[in-house]
């Protein structure tokens, strides 16, 4: 399956409408709905720290790159397992389940937490019921965001978790993540618990409603979070390896025993200063719910600004807009400093990696002297407390501006699993803390 357009986005728009939003996002209260079996998201959550967490986007169909997704339509009376592998572990975990796109109220009649059996499996003996405020069920408004209760199961760095939830009604379109390297399964009927996987005969390559997974006990404590574009979301890496670059990162924490929590807010295709119907909200309107308002966080790692300086003029997906200038990146990025100083957290900026030579037309002359000034900056500018430079990790010693061989996906542009080891390789671990 290919995924060369990750970056770009190009997917056509299925049009949702009535898209119900709230200024403060996670409060049910806000909107009057909060019913009895829903405890709205508090971010001032102690020792709470995010083991796994992925960014929430609009419903929109799939493409013939990514293949088929279920976010338009959304679920009848379905069960839906996922499977997460957590970066930190604790002693006990609770899910946190995001409607923020939603149409409607979305109805949870049950979940289910289980470690993972492989596939669509789950480990005998290990499955613990989901609560909501002491429910079995829960409602999540439009708009909103909630946290389970927390569930008693002990876990550890690396460990993969399947999680369930169980739909008896239409729930509506489904606020979705686009595109993960783990499928998500999906059963006719009533099978939270079952063990095996006979029932799950449906899947696809992206994630329902699943937005974090907390932890607390363990020997840790604090979050790390990859903010950006495909490059952060992991496009070129293999299916099913764990081989993204916050994976690769959360491998060399646990290695070194320095056990961070590592969450993946990348989207393919974001943008710094426009929404994308395909590609998520623009990074400075997400930057709060995608990043400050996780639990634990202490630092955030950037890479955005490719999809900014290129042409957009012949994708769909990367509509409205035009291509930025080095000014106009900076300019955004320097907001997302801003608000990260604000917090008290570490920044780690990343250089726009080398786009010559891609597959499909993002590189031109006007291109390269954009990404060159922009990497200039995030390189001298003293604004980040720590640089990654994606660019000269993924260089090509011959031809600087184009990605070596043994690094590159097949797209010609995006890090296949060898060049994201390397660029985890180049994150100073002192200065995520």
């Amino acid at each position: 399956m290919k995924r060369k357009l990750f970056l770009l986005g190009a997917v056509p728009l299925a049009a949702v409408t009535g898209v119900a939003l709230i200024g403060e996002f996670g409060n049910p209260a806000r909107l009057g709905l909060a019913p009895a079996s829903v405890r709205a998201v508090s971010h001032h959550s102690g020792a709470w720290s995010q083991s796994w967490g992925a960014a929430m986007q609009r419903p929109v169909a799939g493409g013939q790159d990514e293949g088929p997704n279920w976010s338009v339509k959304g679920f009848g009376d379905q069960s839906l397992r996922q499977v997460v592998r957590l970066s930190s572990g604790g002693t006990k975990v609770r899910i946190r389940l995001s409607n923020l796109y939603g149409t409607r109220p979305l109805k949870v009649a049950g979940a289910a937490v289980a470690r993972s059996g492989g596939g669509g499996k789950a480990w005998p003996g290990t499955t613990a019921a989901v609560t909501f405020g002491g429910a079995r069920s829960a409602t999540v408004p439009a708009g909103a965001e909630v946290a389970s209760d927390p569930v008693t199961l002990s876990t550890v760095p690396l460990e993969k978790l399947a999680v369930t939830l169980r739909f008896t009604g239409p729930t509506g379109p489904a606020t979705f993540h686009r595109f993960t390297t783990q499928p998500a399964y999906r059963a006719s009927g009533d099978h939270l618990p079952d063990v095996g996987s006979d029932a799950y005969t449906e899947s696809t390559g992206a994630l329902y409603y699943l937005s974090g997974v907390d932890v607390v006990g363990g020997s840790g404590s604090g979050t790390v979070v990859a903010f950006g574009d495909s490059l952060i979301d992991g496009v070129g890496a293999a299916p099913g390896a764990d081989a993204r670059l916050p994976d690769a990162l959360a491998e060399r924490l646990a290695a070194a025993r320095r056990p961070l929590g590592v969450v993946n807010a990348g989207i393919g295709g974001n943008r710094l200063r426009y929404d994308s119907a395909c590609s998520g909200d623009k990074a400075t309107a997400r930057f709060a719910r995608d990043v400050l308002d996780r639990p634990g966080v202490r630092a955030v790692i950037v890479h955005l600004g490719a999809n900014d300086i290129r042409d957009s003029a012949d994708d769909p997906c990367l509509r409205p807009g035009g291509p930025a200038t080095a000014a106009q990146v900076i300019d955004a990025q320097r907001q997302l400093i801003r608000a990260s100083r604000a917090r008290g957290l570490r920044v780690v900026g990343t250089t726009i990696l080398p786009m010559k030579g891609a597959l499909f037309p993002v590189w031109t002359p006007q291109v390269e002297k954009e990404r060159d000034a922009v990497n200039h900056w995030i390189r001298t500018g003293g604004e980040y407390d720590a640089v990654l430079d994606a660019d000269r990790i993924m260089a090509d010693p011959a031809d600087p501006d184009r990605p070596r061989l043994s690094y590159v996906y097949e797209d010609g542009l995006h890090p296949n699993d060898a060049g994201y080891q390397a660029l985890a390789r180049g994150i100073d671990l002192a200065a995520l803390r």
